[in-house]
């Protein structure tokens, strides 16, 4: 599989390559990192040829936006695709640095925040993450964490608040500042929520359709492609278990392992063991064998896992992995596979 072949992304008119750049771990999730390798493991990948990179406000609270920009404000603009998100606005922190609390993030900057999906909170959002970057266009802007597991009983609420947060979107495309713009999902339930009260580009999908999850496939992703809207996959790795594998220390949706889950890891393993493919390879190809979905964009913490995720993407799988997957009940049996 060819890591920089482009694909059309739903109702945006634009091609955006089929590996992408996440940058969540540059706002140091579970780790720390340091600036010199942020900035080498951003080089390795402009040097290798990734040409499509995804970061947000929220990543180390304006710490991924920095260190992105960084690298891509030296670059021709013209050359690659750019996201970032919508959803929240920030402000300093007025005490002392040492004494902020950034979690989840073990670093990031000090800065504190609010939901806001209005047209007002994403005008400034948007402005301010120019700021961050140091570039005055952003390709793809994307609604962020509007979901039950952030806002529980007040979805509905900031649903309606979105209103104008979407009249703002759709003017900012139709005036060519941005080239589309879609959602942030993280609850698969919330896409039928969006494709009924919104008219979308795409979604980014963090965690529904991987490896160990193909739930949409079967009413979701149809309706997506009805309303011609494209996917992107956010974590494809699933926050890291399909990567590390069922060692312990794993994460699986950003938390701890649960038992079912790492079983379910341990019988794709020997099944890769056995056809000697590694399970990074089936686990950045297999999202991208749907015809909806336009690119994987796996995080990297270092040039070696830039360089190791474009491998990956080019690891030779044959039909018969993917056959033995769906008879053993591992794949739902409707999966495009390649």
């Amino acid at each position: 599989m060819n890591p920089f072949e482009t694909r059309l992304l739903g109702n945006t008119g634009i091609k955006i390559p089929s590996l992408g750049f996440g940058g969540a771990p540059l706002g140091e999730l579970f780790e720390k990192v340091e600036h010199l390798q942020a900035i080498e493991t951003l080089d390795e990948a402009y040097a290798s040829g990734i040409r499509y990179y995804d970061t947000a406000p929220w990543y180390g609270h304006g710490l991924s936006e920095h260190r992105l920009g960084n690298l891509l404000h030296q670059k021709n603009r013209h050359e690659y695709i750019l996201s970032t998100k919508v959803g929240r606005v920030y402000r300093p922190f007025t005490g002392d640095p040492v004494l902020f609390d950034g979690s989840p993030w073990v670093g990031g900057l000090p800065f504190e925040w609010n939901f806001d999906y209005s047209a007002a909170g994403f005008e400034r959002s948007f402005l301010d993450s120019t700021l961050r970057l140091g570039l005055n266009r952003i390709d793809l802007l994307v609604i962020h964490d509007l979901d039950r597991s952030y806002h529980g009983k007040s979805v509905s609420k900031k649903l309606k608040e979105l209103e104008s947060g979407m009249e703002w979107l759709k003017k900012m495309k139709k005036s060519e500042v941005i080239q589309g713009f879609g959602a942030g999902i993280n609850d698969m339930e919330m896409i039928p929520l969006f494709l009924e009260h919104f008219e979308l580009d795409f979604f980014l999908v963090a965690m529904p359709y991987t490896l160990l999850n193909q739930e949409p496939l079967e009413e979701i992703f149809p309706e997506c492609g009805k309303h011609g809207i494209g996917i992107i996959i956010g974590s494809p790795y699933a926050s890291g278990i399909l990567a590390t594998g069922s060692c312990e220390e794993s994460k699986y949706g950003y938390a701890a392992v649960s038992e079912e889950i790492r079983n379910k890891v341990q019988s794709i393993e020997k099944i890769c063991e056995a056809h000697r493919i590694p399970i990074k390879a089936a686990a950045l190809q297999f999202p991208l064998a749907h015809p909806l979905v336009s690119s994987v964009i796996p995080g990297s913490l270092s040039t070696a896992q830039v360089l190791d995720n474009i491998e990956m993407l080019k690891f030779p799988i044959p039909p018969e992995f993917w056959f033995e997957l769906k008879q053993t009940g591992l794949l739902h049996p409707d999966a495009p596979v390649k």
